[in-house]
């Protein structure tokens, strides 16, 4: 199969990660896939985009992404339309067998027209994009009706939605009640099983740590992860323990200095962490020295292979998201053996066996969004629970990863999936008025006058 994912901006984000390991999946299978996207910065993406493993193609990436700081969502729209007619402006379009598309469904109607009538469209549905977008005002939120109107009608018109969890499904049934979402299936997120060794890195982190032991967090940088939280029950932990300074704290994770919260909120919790009387460091590039008396360790921006070599000898991943769609980082830690606490909101309740429900199948720990809950719980891990039971969870956690969601089970998902698919013809592909035709024409002629400087 010819298999193109249509992408709004391949970046290093919890979806990108997806739909590059959907890619080589499928591309390891034997199928030809190539990756559309309005923005991809070799700098700042996935080593299979960076190293030209997945084909990857750009357009439209000198269109603004906004206006002021404003208008995000006008001119994601207005990029991804742009994509995919540079898509029927150059004939790819009619080579395509199957369209995966994700995060914006706007296009979805256009590569319907445009598509041969054997070829396939699959909506990956990460979360309603209304759920997200902020309404901090009357103003606000009728100005985001029209949008949320649109992203409901053409995310109707996919052959086929797949969403990442129960919880995300559960969530587009309360958002789309103008479609038809009795098919909508679940595809789970994966992660590779396969954990690079890298000798030098496995040296490095050792030296750094120089025998303390610590909790990690891995997170974005941004308000919305809840990283507060690991501080809070961090320092609720450490005053009940006899000797508080050999654990640390270590929070890791995608940072990027052009981005205003990135910025601001790791100001945030350095300020938090002051307060709370934990001293932190911020620790950007190679691991040399820890200071001695320090607390809690900042590392924006971490690499792929220190991040793993963090977790594999974390004492626990400390996954602070509340209703988070699905959540990739606690796959990552449990197929390291790592034990993992997150709330007991959204897709974790899927990804995790909890200590609470399952003892013997158990891989980590489920617990409600207060700190002084999650106090408790590091301190059963490091002093109450019996090191057989530790083991036990921490061999629990890469069955699960391999069982349920490796590269591997989702691919096969996938191709299940796009084997049942029977590509629809709407009525507007039947008849289209000479008005949407001439739109098209002159669109059609924008790309192609632009294509020409």
């Amino acid at each position: 199969m010819r298999v193109a994912f249509i992408h709004p901006d391949l970046g290093i984000g919890g979806a990108e990660r997806l739909v590059v390991d959907a890619a080589v999946g499928l591309q390891n299978n034997g199928n030809t896939v190539t990756m559309y996207t309005s923005h991809c910065d070799k700098t700042h993406c996935f080593e299979e985009v960076s190293s030209g493993a997945l084909d990857t193609v750009v357009y439209g990436d000198w269109l603004p992404t906004k206006v002021l700081g404003k208008l995000h969502i006008v001119f994601a729209i207005l990029r991804q339309l742009y994509l995919t007619l540079a898509l029927v402006l150059t004939g790819r379009i009619a080579q395509i067998d199957v369209f995966i598309v994700d995060q914006l469904s706007v296009a979805i109607p256009l590569i319907h027209y445009f598509k041969h009538k054997s070829a396939k469209v699959l909506f990956y549905g990460h979360f309603p994009d209304q759920f997200l977008a902020p309404r901090e005002s009357a103003l606000k939120a009728l100005y985001r009706k029209p949008f949320d109107t649109l992203e409901e009608l053409t995310t109707g018109c996919a052959d086929k939605i797949v969403v990442n969890s129960k919880f995300t499904q559960s969530m587009f049934e309360k958002a789309f009640q103008r479609i038809d979402l009795e098919n909508v299936s679940v595809v789970y997120p994966c992660v590779d099983t396969a954990i690079p060794e890298n000798a030098a890195l496995a040296t490095e982190v050792s030296a750094f740590f120089q025998g303390a032991q610590y909790f990690l967090s891995i997170n974005r940088f941004e308000r919305k992860k809840n990283i507060e939280l690991a501080l809070q029950a961090f320092a609720e932990y450490k005053t009940a323990r006899s000797d508080p300074t050999k654990v640390k704290l270590v929070i890791a994770g995608g940072y990027d200095a052009r981005v205003r919260e990135n910025v601001e909120y790791l100001r945030e919790l350095e300020a938090l962490a002051s307060s709370l009387h934990l001293k932190s460091i911020v620790l950007r590039g190679k691991l040399i020295a820890m200071p001695m008396n320090t607390d809690v360790i900042f590392m924006p921006s971490v690499s792929s292979g220190v991040k793993d070599e963090l977790l594999k000898a974390a004492l626990a991943l400390l996954y602070t998201p509340t209703n988070e769609h699905f959540g990739i980082v606690p796959l990552e830690g449990m197929r390291c053996g790592t034990l993992v606490i997150a709330t007991d909101t959204g897709g974790p309740l899927e990804s995790i066996v909890s200590y609470f429900d399952d003892k013997t199948a158990a891989t980590g720990f489920n617990v409600a969004s207060d700190y002084v809950l999650w106090a408790q719980v590091l301190k059963l891990i490091t002093e109450d629970i019996h090191r057989d039971v530790v083991a036990q969870i921490q061999k629990n956690g890469p069955k699960r990863v391999k069982d349920l969601f490796s590269r591997d089970a989702m691919t096969s998902q996938i191709e299940a999936t796009l084997e049942e698919i029977l590509p629809q013809v709407y009525r507007y592909e039947q008849a289209v008025s000479s008005s949407w035709r001439f739109v098209c024409a002159v669109m059609l002629l924008a790309v192609a006058l632009y294509n020409k400087k």
